[in-house]
């Protein structure tokens, strides 16, 4: 079967296509393959894994890039080993994620972590698949990906917030699920941004019997009370909120990515046995920190990379259960360069999503 669309899209051709500088270009797609899904997009959510593609800034780039990987739109093409019962029509989204080696003695693929498979570790952007080809995100008119890796949109989401949800929601919903956030449990989400916002509204939709919001100033104070957290601490402008806040939480999930990070005054708000899950990447390492203040309480410090598709088909669902409305601002596709450049200027509340109109 052939078509008679393009691949176009937002291409970065160098570091600086950070600073508003991506150019409209056609590209060639991976081969089609009777596993793969062909996606008409509608919505793609920009989050900061874009950015630091684009700059180059965790490691070198495969220039040229279409970065976006929170992708809705419509299957216009479907191979016929497709998963999920996807047909043409269908509203789909794409996550971070396009492919893994689905090996049967892959232990990690098995196990329903795909994320972690060592063998094949496609991202939706600046990838690799097992035949070389590069993958090429969701700035664009027309995205490709196997269909294991894509997921139907519940009618009772709108695009526009099922889009940010497929990585900036479920980065935050993994940890959050697999440490036990829910009745008994007290939560709290350093960094009120795309990820923080999302850590506050699953916690809630989880039903934790307490959520703190924390970030620097009290600049965000009013929109974390807003979105349902119980709480909210200020390490700025709040006196002695270490001290004061000491042995609260249960769990704490990061979702900064600067490595200015006060991890010995967070680890005092940890209780004993507590989990603190860093989600955040930042392109210079992580301060120091004693070991003594684990050691102390029997607490551990690990890390979470996005979700299983398992878990992005749970958190969808519980989204239009719970009917979880994120704070998004729709931009349209044609100023792709200048919502980037909002973007890294933090002025997104919370999330920016892109959209074709003519695609809608």
């Amino acid at each position: 079967m052939s078509n008679d669309y393009k691949f176009e899209g937002w291409l970065g051709l160098d570091k600086d296509a950070v600073e508003g500088k991506m150019q409209w270009k056609e590209f060639e797609p991976k081969p089609f393959t009777e596993d793969d899904v062909d996606i008409k997009i509608t919505h793609c959510g920009i989050c900061s894994s874009d950015i630091h593609v684009l700059r180059s800034g965790w490691f070198p780039t495969q220039y040229p890039c279409c970065v976006g990987h929170e992708i809705v739109g419509r299957a216009v093409r479907v191979g016929n080993k497709a998963e999920r019962g996807i047909k043409v029509g269908d509203r789909v989204g794409v996550g971070a994620q396009a492919a893994s080696c689905l090996k049967p003695d892959c232990e990690e693929c098995t196990s329903g972590l795909e994320q972690y498979c060592t063998n094949v570790n496609c991202s939706t952007y600046n990838g690799n698949f097992a035949d070389g080809s590069k993958s090429y995100g969701g700035y664009a008119t027309y995205n490709r990906t196997p269909s294991h890796f894509v997921f139907k949109i519940p009618d009772a989401l709108d695009s526009a917030d099922a889009a940010p949800m497929l990585c900036g929601g479920v980065t935050v919903y993994s940890p959050l699920k697999k440490n036990g956030a829910g009745p008994g449990k007290r939560v709290g989400i350093v960094g009120v941004g795309g990820l923080g916002h999302f850590g506050i509204l699953f916690a809630k939709a989880l039903g934790c019997d307490k959520v703190v919001g924390i970030s620097r100033s009290n600049q965000k104070r009013d929109d974390v009370l807003k979105l349902g957290a119980d709480e909210y601490i200020s390490i700025d402008e709040d006196k002695d909120w270490a001290t004061k806040h000491a042995r609260t939480l249960d769990l704490i999930v990061c979702t900064v990515s600067s490595p200015k990070l006060p991890l010995m005054d967070y680890m005092q708000l940890l209780r004993t046995n507590g989990k603190f899950v860093q989600v955040g990447a930042p392109e210079d390492i992580l301060p120091d920190f004693n070991a003594l203040a684990f050691i102390g309480k029997g607490a551990t410090f690990g890390g979470s990379l996005i979700g299983a598709p398992h878990e992005i088909e749970e958190m969808l669902q519980l989204a239009a259960d719970k009917k979880i409305k994120p704070w998004i601002e729709q931009r349209p596709m044609k100023e792709a360069n200048e919502a980037v450049v909002d973007m890294v200027d933090g002025k997104a509340r919370y999330r920016y999503c892109l959209v074709n109109e003519e695609s809608k």
